[in-house]
């Protein structure tokens, strides 16, 4: 377990560049444990290459990128940090529960421990009435809710969720939602979720709003209206975008709160 004073990832001059394009551009940033921390911004931005970055699975990764005390990627993290794509990672030809009891072997667990983390996760995503159906022959979002129960499987330190939300109805939506809270208020977990979607912002603890392969803000939603003016972060997201295009770097407009952090991590 990491030092609870400790953010869960932490990056420093963190870059990737693809061909001739910089897909993310020195990012420098913390992501506090305990809590639900949104990753938001336009598709093509980096949300995905950064996550990728932090689970260990990004190529061409330079600067420092520290993942529960560990470098990322170090093999020690395997079973302590929860990935979920945005295509669902599951085998069409199993059912729910076999995709999940094939995933829980892979981690180590016993007999008697996959039973119970399995009949867990399939209780979390609301997936016990469909647990023995084959994965393909269930909707969209039901192979994507196993996925994300594969991700809980062995009660992961950091979950990293890459837009689990997408074509979802509103009602499974604000579900998940109310998981991913109970994850970090009642088991501690981590959760960084990535989105292109403003409104899911306002569900977040804390926020990266991500444009052009840089950190645009870092702050809670509360600050990002207050310190822009604005009623709502998409309202407050525009502003910094305009104030970018109007020629400021947007790597010095970064708007953090230190000492709500600090006490945070008290």
């Amino acid at each position: 377990m990491m030092n609870k004073l400790e953010p869960a990832v932490r990056a420093d001059g963190l870059t990737v560049v693809r061909g001739s394009r910089t897909v993310l551009n020195g990012l420098e940033f913390t992501v506090p444990r305990g809590q639900v921390t949104g990753l938001l911004g336009p598709s093509g931005c980096g949300k995905s290459t950064l996550m990728r970055a932090i689970v260990g699975t990004q190529a061409h990764v330079t600067g420092t990128l520290d993942v529960l005390g560990r470098a990322a990627g170090h093999p020690r993290l395997r079973s302590a940090v929860g990935y979920v794509t945005q295509a669902p990672s599951v085998y069409t030809d199993l059912t729910a529960r076999q995709n999940l009891d094939y995933y829980a072997s892979v981690l180590g667990l016993t007999r008697a421990a996959r039973r119970e983390h399995v009949n867990r996760a399939l209780t979390d995503v609301d997936l016990v009435s469909h647990a023995d159906s084959l994965a393909g022959n269930l909707s969209g979002g039901q192979r994507g809710r196993v996925s994300l129960a594969v991700a809980l499987l062995g009660e992961p330190e950091l979950l990293v969720l890459d837009e689990p939300t997408v074509g979802l109805d509103p009602v499974l939506r604000r579900d998940l939602w109310q998981l991913f809270h109970r994850l970090a208020d009642e088991r501690g977990a981590t959760v960084l979720i990535s989105s292109h979607v403003m409104d899911e912002a306002e569900r977040c603890h804390r926020l990266l709003l991500m444009r052009e392969g840089g950190i645009l803000a870092d702050d809670t939603p509360d600050g990002l209206r207050e310190s822009t003016g604005s009623a709502t972060v998409e309202e407050a997201f525009l502003h910094l975008v305009d104030a970018a295009n109007a020629g400021s770097d947007h790597r010095t407009n970064v708007v953090t709160l230190p000492d709500t952090r600090q006490e945070q991590a008290k």
